[in-house]
């Protein structure tokens, strides 16, 4: 008995030893995975987990990059008030502040600073004058650059009264003109246009879903901007459609939502507010100068009426004289 429990227990050991020089042989095997899908698989846990712990869901993981701080000076209309408000409706990534009481160019500077303290990094600033004209600007903060538009022919959602609607705070489609990549500073003007009004994915404030268009066409050296709403088949009328009819199925249309105007560039900054000017536009001419052209060409018209007038005059005196004149000489005869 004795030599038999002496080989049981010397057979033991024996066992045992493989066994541990298996396992870690074994774990290598296991963590390096054979294929790409394997490892994405893996990696999806760790995100969730790491989820749960900071007590959010899955769209708090993907960070909004754009921000847009809207604001305008005081002494703003009650038409350009609320053309600002359907641009703060349209742009759900967009922080509304209050208004900015300085009107000096140089003060303007300090829009970075509220940026910053908004946590945005780009700038939508309205900057009235005279009660009358009304002046845009773009700018990425706090590095620039920096776009000065004029803004023609503003018409606001209530004054259009269009039929054409969208879900509040969705996501648009940017559709640009040919025109836009022509030109160094039209591709400039593009890409701010981009950041501003392009609404980022799982934004706080926006839904899922894209029912709207946002039009820049550049025409006659200006920006004109529509808004368009989206309009597709209705899935219920399409089940009742025979096979011929559902292949000639309508494509999808537009109905104009509002609000609508014209940007017209003068020039372009290379900082934010600031710095030298990378872009002028010739062709554009200020509202002071086109008054002044008007009143005179107005007083010009004025005076040749009255030239004509007194020459009207001066031609019956005349006629009035040569008339005398005849009656006399006929009584001396």
């Amino acid at each position: 008995m004795a030599p038999a429990v002496a080989a049981k227990q010397a057979s033991k050991p024996k066992s045992k030893a493989p066994k541990s020089k298996a396992k870690p042989a074994s774990k290598p095997a296991v963590a390096q995975p054979t294929s790409d899908d394997e490892v994405e698989e893996t990696s999806e846990p760790t995100e969730e987990t790491a989820v749960v712990e900071t007590g959010g869901t899955s769209s708090s993981t993907v960070r909004n990059k754009q921000r847009v701080l809207l604001l305008a000076t005081s002494g703003i209309t009650y038409r350009q008030r609320h053309l600002l408000q359907d641009l703060a409706t349209l742009l759900p990534h967009a922080k509304k502040d209050i208004k900015f009481n300085s009107r000096r160019k140089s003060s303007f500077f300090q829009l970075n600073a509220m940026a910053e303290a908004n946590n945005c990094n780009n700038i939508l600033f309205f900057e009235p004058r005279k009660n009358r004209d009304l002046y845009m600007w773009l700018a990425r903060a706090p590095n620039g650059p920096s776009i000065k538009f004029e803004v023609f022919n503003l018409h606001t959602m209530d004054e259009l009264n269009m039929t054409g609607n969208c879900l509040r705070g969705s996501r648009p489609v940017l559709s640009f003109d040919a025109h836009f990549d022509s030109t160094p500073e039209y591709q400039l003007m593009k890409q701010v246009i981009t950041r501003i009004f392009n609404v980022p994915k799982n934004t706080r404030r926006s839904k899922p879903f894209i029912d709207h268009v946002f039009s820049f066409t550049m025409l006659d050296g200006k920006i004109w901007f529509r808004n368009y709403q989206i309009v597709e088949e209705d899935p219920t009328a399409a089940k009742h459609m025979s096979k011929k009819h559902k292949d000639q199925a309508r494509a999808p249309t537009l109905v104009e939502i509002g609000p609508r105007f014209v940007l017209a560039p003068i020039r372009i900054l290379e900082g934010s507010f600031c710095g030298q000017a990378l872009y002028r536009n010739r062709e554009y001419q200020t509202p002071a100068f086109l008054q002044k052209t008007r009143n005179q060409a107005n007083r010009d018209s004025s005076n040749q009426r009255r030239a004509s007038h007194d020459d009207d005059d001066h031609m019956e005196e005349d006629v009035e004289e040569g008339d005398d004149m005849q009656d006399d000489s006929e009584e001396e005869e």
